[in-house]
């Protein structure tokens, strides 16, 4: 005899393993920490090339008007604002990635914590039979 809330509670975890449970396992096989600071590091790199490119969108948008203002600035200046602007950028967004990545990891322990509830569950209605 088939039992119907043992057929729920399977889909509902064969659900849960196709989609969310493969994230949710890569990100809780680290331990909190190691995911954290390596998620930063990524952020890190990223807005590096981000603030590049933007320099470099900014400089080549009026690129003759720099080129002959490029004689006239204190260029010592110019690279102190530029590095106070890159370290703001990265510092920012930093943070908030810490925050977020913070905040994934505990979702998916929560979420694999339920998950394996279920399974619990799962067990012990095979149990009863």
């Amino acid at each position: 005899m088939i039992n119907e809330d043992r057929v729920i509670l399977m889909t509902k975890l064969a659900s849960y393993e196709e989609n969310e449970g493969k994230r949710n396992m890569k990100i809780v096989n680290y331990f909190r920490s190691d995911y954290i600071a390596l998620q930063v590091l990524k952020a890190l790199f990223s807005a590096t090339i981000a603030f590049a490119l933007v320099f470099a969108v900014y400089i080549f948008y009026d690129l003759e008007v720099f080129m002959q203002d490029i004689y006239k600035m204190d260029l010592v200046s110019f690279a102190k604002t530029v590095l106070m602007y890159y370290a703001g950028m990265v510092i920012v967004y930093g943070v908030i990635s810490y925050f977020v990545c913070a905040y994934r990891y505990s979702k998916a322990r929560r979420s694999l914590k339920a998950y394996q509830q279920n399974l619990k569950k799962l067990r012990s209605m095979y149990e009863e039979r």
